[in-house]
């Protein structure tokens, strides 16, 4: 279960204690419906401040959870790696900061760059009471991301749920600009069948430039799921506050937020080992286990009881953790 870290939550308590409902839920309906179409947008999709705050309250805690799991798989993969500052691309209210700030407190400079002043101005706003120096002094940047001009380089770049919002070519070009970083480039989608193709096709685009796969592929080769068939995400579960409940008009205190991701170096670092594609099927004795492997192929794998530590460590396997865990020998 995915927590927002206190001083988040205060603040975003803080910001809709006092909006009102009807707005909220009206705006959050345009807004869901937008972003499921996942279409290159001509104009901004949060069109107002009510939109804005909407957007914090429905998508701000999905958006972190996501981008948290990723940048968690990155750090049990580089355990060494410590970013001193961040880039975030099409940052919104900036949950991909925060998410970073949360998982590598050597953070010490993070430049958001977002199209939305409105964004821009409760990104602000949310992040004085960060209790992490890099958010709070958070340099927020206007601009838009089709424009030509180059990154500032970083020792990571994130860029989550922004690329449906691009053509494809808008894409190729942003994609094709973050070829050029040095540092770690993380990107997140949502795990659906077209997150997953975009997600798929930067990456062949990161290689192809001469990217190395950090996270979650245990390889640099071709994926080996099936096109149209299939599709690699994976879920995090999100606390839901009750403005959360509220705005969406939902009675669960919780929700699974589907990504895909894919984290990229132009340094060779490090790479998982096979991941875990599915949720374990356990059997009496039996833990069944979809993987990815390091080899490019899919494989199932059994793992018996009388297999002892692996299959104890097989039973506390999640979706989309490596396998064997990270450091285990399996025995």
């Amino acid at each position: 279960m995915a927590d927002l870290p206190q001083d988040l939550r205060t603040a975003l308590d803080a910001v809709l204690s006092n909006a009102p409902s009807k707005e909220l839920s009206a705006s959050f309906q345009r807004l869901s419906t937008r972003y499921r179409e996942e279409q290159a947008a001509t104009a901004p999709i949060m069109a107002t401040p009510t939109d804005v705050v909407t957007y914090s309250a429905y998508r701000m805690p999905a958006t972190f959870a996501a981008v948290r799991s990723a940048l968690e798989q990155v750090a049990a993969v580089l355990p060494e790696f410590g970013p001193a500052n961040q880039l975030d691309l099409g940052g919104g209210t900036g949950a991909a900061i925060w998410a970073a700030a949360d998982t590598w407190p050597s953070l010490s400079a993070v430049t958001v760059l977002e199209q939305v002043t409105e964004a821009i101005a409760l990104g602000k706003k949310l992040a004085r009471g960060a209790a992490s120096p890099a958010v709070r002094g958070a340099s927020w940047i206007p601009g838009r991301l089709d424009q030509s001009a180059a990154f500032e380089p970083a020792d990571l770049v994130t860029v989550s749920y922004v690329l449906s919002e691009l053509s494809a070519t808008q894409q190729q070009d942003l994609v094709a600009r973050l070829c050029a970083q040095q540092g770690l480039v993380v990107l997140v989608e949502p795990g659906t069948p077209g997150g997953y193709e975009r997600i798929v096709a930067a990456r062949d685009q990161l290689i192809a430039a001469g990217h190395s796969v950090i996270a979650p592929c245990p390889h640099d080769l071709a994926c080996p799921i099936p096109r149209g068939r299939d599709w690699c995400h994976f879920t995090s579960r999100v606390n839901r506050s009750a403005v959360h409940r509220r705005t969406k008009g939902a009675e669960l205190g919780f929700e699974d937020e589907k990504f895909s991701y894919v984290v990229t170096s132009a340094v060779a670092r490090g790479q998982a080992g096979n991941r875990v594609l599915r949720h374990p099927q356990q059997r009496k004795g039996l833990v069944s286990l979809r993987l990815c492997t390091d080899a490019g192929q899919l494989q199932e794998a059994i793992v018996s009881k009388r297999q002892g530590p692996l299959y104890r460590a097989a039973r506390d396997t999640e979706f989309g953790d490596p396998w064997p865990p990270l450091g285990d020998a399996g025995s």
